[in-house]
């Protein structure tokens, strides 16, 4: 278990690089898209770790192999705590968006802009975006499966 926590730090770490060094300087559209499937990735570390503290507890027998199907056990499992729930929905929301057909604004400058089209609502990732919302919220998934798997103390 804490090997998924270790390699969804190291991700982590790679999305950080990826917004503050390598969009500085590129500023594509695939660069964003590479920091969401990092981001999508850490997401499945700690699902992963999730599903494994599940499984010791004896919440269920087998481990599936689709990410989606994890999702779901891992709502069955934490059905009570609305925090994983809101985690899990923006873990499908960030594989929804990457999926999603795009577009692309402001290539090579500073505003650079994916636009998705998405449950016929338009969703707009830029470098903000990315840090402000999508880092912070990856790190509070971080810290909070940190201590629900007992690694780390409650502040």
């Amino acid at each position: 278990m804490n090997e998924y926590l270790a390699e969804a730090s190291e991700e982590l770490k790679r999305v950080e690089h990826i917004i503050y060094v390598s969009l500085k300087y590129t500023r594509t559209v695939d660069v964003v898209r590479n920091a969401l499937n990092r981001l999508i990735s850490m997401f499945d570390f700690l699902i992963e770790a999730l599903v494994e503290h599940a499984k010791k507890q004896k919440k269920f027998k087998e481990m599936p192999k689709s990410p989606r199907l994890k999702v779901e056990l891992v709502r069955e499992a934490f059905e009570d705590d609305e925090r994983i729930l809101w985690y899990m929905n923006f873990y499908v929301f960030l594989r929804d968006v990457l999926k999603a057909k795009f577009t692309k604004r402001e290539e090579y400058r500073r505003h650079v802009t994916m636009i998705a089209e998405l449950w016929n609502r338009t969703v707009e990732v830029n470098i903000d975006t990315l840090e402000d919302n999508l880092l912070k919220v990856a790190k509070e998934f971080l810290e909070y499966t940190e201590i629900i798997l007992g690694v780390r103390e409650k502040e």
